[in-house]
């Protein structure tokens, strides 16, 4: 084909413009190919090769979510757009199979692609000191069978579908988090949940609402060097003491020294509404609702959701000092 065929091809015209699209810049500071080395994506032993490669497929799905396409089979369908096909890097089209079986099989890694993601937040200085944790419900389609009736205690309803508790900081930066049955998730869900987001990086506050008014997760952050600011909830107690947030009783049992304001901790415990913004860019990255049926593509699902808002930190970060560049604004 002659350039100057090329030039009038309304196909060439379109691919071009795509490349300028947001979607793209996703892809310009972070490499997938890491997810090669995961023992889950290797070829079959009897010889066969992969269909498509593993970053190919991420960009796939990162690039569907973004543009709020959800389901394997809107998914393939989206993906067998030659333009789309072509700008996340594939070679041919994906089928649906091919895309099912990408995200089965990403389910048993996801939370290692998380952990990745974080890290590279965590080397850009996207982090603060300040974590917030909170829980947010996930709603599912009917047809799951796997999901059930869930009670939201914020709202005072019932749901039908899961829950993820999520630890998050700076700019809507989530950077630990759980898939668990229902919004009201057990206390060890949230230990687990605070381990990893401490071993991500070490904060000065550890902030959540009063639900995390135990004694195990206050002693476990003390224990760490952090602070933990929960509300003190007097139902817990048979002599409630008259203190308004729990870590105020720790330290006058257990030490002669240390003091905090009131003002202070009523500063801290402000700020955990990022967590809530956190929830709402992750749900507008796909967490709100899972297209998906089972927990497994649901769990998957969940996890890309959370991804995909830590890839959009990541190009906004990596954007912002580009003059004239386009900011992401999920």
């Amino acid at each position: 084909m002659s350039p100057a065929i090329l030039q009038d091809d309304p196909s060439v015209e379109s691919f071009f413009n795509v490349v300028e699209t947001e979607t793209l810049a996703l892809f310009e500071h972070l490499s997938f190919e890491f997810l090669e080395g995961f023992d889950v994506f290797a070829p079959a032993e009897t010889g066969r090769t992969r269909d498509l490669e593993p970053p190919e497929m991420m960009r796939g799905f990162l690039h569907c979510y973004y543009k709020d396409i959800y389901g394997i089979r809107p998914v393939a369908r989206e993906l067998n757009n030659t333009i789309v096909w072509l700008s996340c890097g594939f070679d041919r089209p994906p089928s649906r199979d091919a895309v099912d079986r990408f995200l089965t099989d990403l389910e048993h890694v996801v939370d290692e692609v998380f952990d990745w993601l974080v890290e590279q937040a965590a080397r850009r200085g996207l982090l603060d000191l300040t974590y917030c944790i909170d829980s947010t419900d996930v709603r599912a389609m009917p047809a799951d069978q796997d999901a059930s009736k869930c009670y939201d205690p914020t709202d005072d309803e019932y749901y039908y579908g899961y829950g993820c508790t999520i630890a998050s900081t700076g700019q809507k930066i989530p950077i630990a988090a759980e898939f668990t049955e229902s919004k009201q998730a057990p206390e060890e869900t949230a230990m687990r949940v605070t381990r990893d987001a401490l071993a991500v990086a070490k904060p000065i506050w550890m902030v959540g609402d009063s639900a995390y008014d135990t004694l195990d997760w206050h002693d476990h952050l003390l224990a760490a060097g952090v602070v933990p600011v929960a509300p003190y909830n007097a139902r817990n107690a048979d002599d409630p003491k008259d203190i308004q947030y729990r870590v105020e009783g720790r330290i006058d049992e257990h030490s002669e020294d240390v003091q905090l304001k009131q003002s202070t901790l009523d500063e801290t415990y402000n700020r955990r509404t990022g967590v809530e913004r956190t929830n709402e860019s992750v749900n507008d990255c796909g967490l709100g609702r899972t297209h998906a049926r089972g927990r497994v593509h649901a769990r998957a699902q969940v996890f890309l959701s959370l991804c995909l808002r830590l890839v959009v930190a990541i190009t906004n970060y990596e954007r912002g000092d580009n003059p004239g560049s386009t900011i992401i604004t999920v």
